[in-house]
């Protein structure tokens, strides 16, 4: 191995593989992926801060270049080390190349990147587009002592103790979907590390108690979050932040300000112990990740990674005029996903995700963008969506897609790839329509309780396979949802005009907080409904955090940029809505111990045991054969425990469920409970705390002979 001496580094021509800066017994490995740069330099920094490289070595590609991946080996170079590249090249925006030289730029594969600073990409805007001559984007200034470095890590540097994925399956699942910060940045969390992973790790015990299973965080890999530094509240003057994160930057590396020892690596580390403490307290981890889009922006944003390192080979650009970038996920620029490099990087992450930091599934944000070719047309059997539901390392991964995108695709119940769950935005609404009174929705009703066959039942897929939500963070929360007719999104900044304006909400008579108990009876009845409908609908339920006690964002349904008191979570509320909290864990937990909530397959409304009771059967209020085209909500239903129709090893009991969303009170008729056996009341949403559910529920005897009053808004849950 020949070596040379560069400053105080020692170098040789290194490896291609792997990908990134890679510590070695024999030094550090960087390798770089450009197939249409002239000339690669890797600049080594000695502190976060520097405004210079301390050394700048050249790739000579003749000795450091195999086909297009440009690399190098620094023989004494150890974990710690701080670098960026540059990358020269033609700069030809029309034809799509945007290389400059003055630039530095992330690694793509970079696990750690500099923080604790705001960053400043100043001399990286773009160009003039009615003078392309003074093309601004091409500066020969650079201060680099605010912008982040990269960090070489060593991935061996922790001790897992044992631990691995746990992977549950899918319909055993209970998603939680929360914020790294938001979750503990409130000074009601009395965590010794709020707004950090190991933040989370002190909320475990509150997480486990709501008897959830799996934590979905909004992305955690790494971003710019004061991007919007030019924008401010306009009722406090205080600026705007990226606080949610759909902005990636650097694909491997977490969250450096999520870190509560620091930023300059140890994020890595503490990443990895909150992932572990979490699968200890039987918890998983589930990566919000966006592929779909960049933090670089359009034709007039940054140049800090991907633009500067091969611009036409990851973006889509358009084939007329390639100085623009097509425009499918509504934030500048489209990740062209099916590029095989690009198809490559993404699996590469993905493992990298499970193998190195062991979590157990990844939530594809606007993930049919991962489903469009290079010129943005949508495929029938995309590559890179069958390469990630293929790929061995990944197989017992949880992958679940966003199934839609801002350029008009819509694949919910066609989302190509075989085994891809997806966000069931239609389970949303039409629960939403249902319990808000809207008419004529029983049979959407029934069919989204029963695990939306119209959907998953034709490809193969199972009732596990939708992921049933009723509120996310794109949204009202769901106190809102009953509290709110209209968004309220005016400290965003853009006047109201951003977030969705179909909310599918009611506020019962006022808008916002309410002091009138009628008010405040059926906000408190119709949320016990929507927990209720989720938990027990066939499929895999995600509450959004907060909706456990009622978190309210103030009628902002569109919280992107409010890093403060607006997301985070108030822990004083679980006091006032005491109730409500108690309704949810043992709600989960009464779905957790009966296995008749969480059948492998769709129901058939046939006798398929012959013991004279169909694996479900619906009724009206008086027990006969429901009409599916009734107007109002009124309606019955009851389930077969039998072990061999819910795919389990021994029986479960029968359930009889009768839900009444209309405004007016109704007797229900119940039908014969099996032989030898009586119906106990579990669930009364009517009821206050602690009669509305209650865990003793074999001492709940109900007389089967007499009818039933279900109450105006509410849901009665019987067993056997």
């Amino acid at each position: 191995m020949s070596l040379q001496s560069i400053g105080r580094f020692r170098i040789s021509a290194g490896s291609a593989l792997p990908y990134g800066a890679t510590f070695t017994p024999y030094g550090v490995n960087f390798s770089l992926f450009s197939r249409n740069a002239s000339a690669v330099t890797l600049c080594i920094f000695s502190d976060p801060q520097d405004a210079e490289a301390e050394v700048r070595i050249s790739l000579d590609p003749m000795l450091n270049k195999t086909g297009d991946i440009w690399h190098v080996l620094i023989n004494n170079a150890l974990p710690g080390m701080l670098y960026l590249y540059s990358v020269d090249g033609p700069f030809a925006p029309k034809r799509g190349f945007r290389f400059n030289k003055y630039k530095h730029l992330i690694d793509p594969y970079a696990k750690a990147l500099t923080g604790g600073f705001r960053w400043d990409f100043s001399g990286t805007v773009a160009y003039d587009p009615d003078s392309p001559e003074k093309d601004l984007s091409f500066s020969e200034t650079q201060d680099l002592s605010v912008l982040p470095k990269c960090i070489v890590v060593d991935d061996n540097d922790f001790d897992w103790q044992g631990d691995k994925p746990l992977n549950y399956q899918l319909k055993h699942s209970v998603i939680y979907e929360t914020h790294v910060k938001g979750l503990t940045a409130h000074a009601s969390s009395k965590v010794e590390h709020p707004g950090t992973y190991r933040g989370v790790i002190e909320m475990i015990p509150y997480l486990k108690s709501l008897g959830i299973t799996s934590l979905e965080f909004l992305p955690t890999q790494e971003f710019d979050e004061f991007e919007y530094q030019d924008r401010t509240n306009p009722m406090t003057g205080e600026p705007l932040k990226n606080y949610w994160g759909y902005s990636t930057i650097a694909f491997f590396a977490p969250k450096a300000s999520y870190a509560a020892d620091g930023a300059n690596g140890q994020q890595v580390n503490e990443f990895k112990e909150m992932v572990r403490e979490l699968h200890k307290a039987g918890l998983e981890v589930i990566m919000d990740v966006v592929f779909n889009h960049t933090g670089e922006g359009n034709e007039m944003g940054y140049t800090y990674s991907f633009k500067g390192i091969d611009n036409k080979i990851f973006y889509m650009l358009e084939p007329d005029n390639q100085r623009y970038y097509r425009n499918y996920s509504g934030c500048g620029n489209t990740v062209n996903c099916n590029h095989p490099v690009v198809r490559g990087f993404i699996v590469d992450c993905l493992r990298y995700w499970v193998l190195e930091m062991h979590v157990d599934g990844f939530r594809f944000d606007l993930g049919s963008i991962l489903g469009r070719d290079e010129n943005g047309n949508i495929m029938h059997n995309p590559p890179t969506l069958s390469r990630i539901a293929e790929d061995p390392i990944l197989r017992n991964t949880k992958i679940i897609a966003e199934a839609w995108d801002a350029g008009g695709a819509y694949q919910v119940g066609s989302f190509p790839g075989g085994r891809w769950a997806e966000w069931n935005d239609r389970f949303r609404d039409d629960m939403r329509r249902f319990w808000k009174g809207d008419h004529g929705l029983v049979a959407a009703f029934a069919t989204r309780f029963a695990g939306s066959s119209d959907l998953y039942g034709d490809d193969g897929r199972k009732p596990e396979h939708s992921i049933n939500y009723i509120t996310a963070h794109d949204g009202f929360t769901l106190n809102d949802m009953l509290s709110y007719n209209e968004k309220h999104n005016f400290l965003n900044g853009e006047n109201n005009n951003d977030g969705n304006s179909h909310n599918l909400s009611w506020n019962y008579g006022m808008e916002g907080e309410s002091r009138d108990e009628e008010v405040l009876c059926v906000r408190n009845r119709q949320t016990k409904n929507f927990l209720a409908t989720l938990m027990l609908s066939m499929g895999t339920p995600m509450m959004l955090g907060g909706d456990e006690f009622r978190r309210s964002q103030f009628g902002n349904n569109n919280a992107y940029c409010q890093d403060n008191a607006i997301s985070w979570y108030d822990y004083t509320i679980t006091k006032k809505h005491s109730d409500i909290v108690r309704f949810t864990s043992i709600l989960i937990a009464f779905r957790s111990k009966h296995p008749v909530f969480r059948r492998p397959e769709f129901f058939t409304g046939r006798d398929n045991t012959n013991n004279n009771i169909p694996d479900v059967d619906w009724f009206d209020e008086h027990g006969h054969a429901l009409d599916w085209q009734r107007e109002e909500g009124i309606m019955a239903l009851r389930l077969d425990g039998n072990k061999h129709e819910i795919g389990h090893n021994i029986d479960d009991n029968d359930v009889y469920i009768m839900v009444n969303a209309s405004s007016f009170d109704q007797f229900f008729v119940v039908c014969l409970p099996r032989k030898g056996s009586q119906w106990h009341r579990v669930i009364d949403t009517s009821l206050e705390s602690p009669e509305d559910i209650v865990e003793n529920w074999q001492d709940n005897v109900w007389d089967h002979k007499a009818r039933y009053l279900v109450e105006s808004r509410s849901m009665v849950v019987l067993l056997s």
